[in-house]
């Protein structure tokens, strides 16, 4: 049987590797992947919660809510990331000072 410290290990290791993508890179997708690794933590914290300590729906609820906001993040970054491209031809975030044209 899986137990809630499984969950919390394998959401602390979606958070630690999502936060070294974000610090490591300096591409904005790659930085945009680490954002939604953190974000997938914090939902399975959420479900994993609600399963194990509430043993109410609330928690995946959260987690629904957290998918839905991932998507439009995920939607809006990839749009500001392809108007930056056309702008400055390259998708490093040390170029990324201003974004006026």
């Amino acid at each position: 049987m899986v137990s809630l410290s499984s969950y919390l290990f394998i959401s602390f290791a979606l958070f630690i590797s999502g936060l070294a993508v974000m610090i490591a890179r300096k591409n904005i997708i790659a930085i945009l992947l680490g954002i939604e690794l953190i974000l997938n933590s914090a939902a399975l914290n959420f479900a994993a919660y609600a399963r194990f300590v509430n043993q109410n729906i609330d928690g995946h609820l959260m987690s629904l809510f957290i998918i839905v906001i991932a998507a439009a993040e995920a939607a809006v970054g990839l749009a500001i990331v392809i108007r930056f491209f056309q702008i400055k031809e390259t998708i490093h975030i040390d170029d990324a000072t201003q974004l006026q044209a």
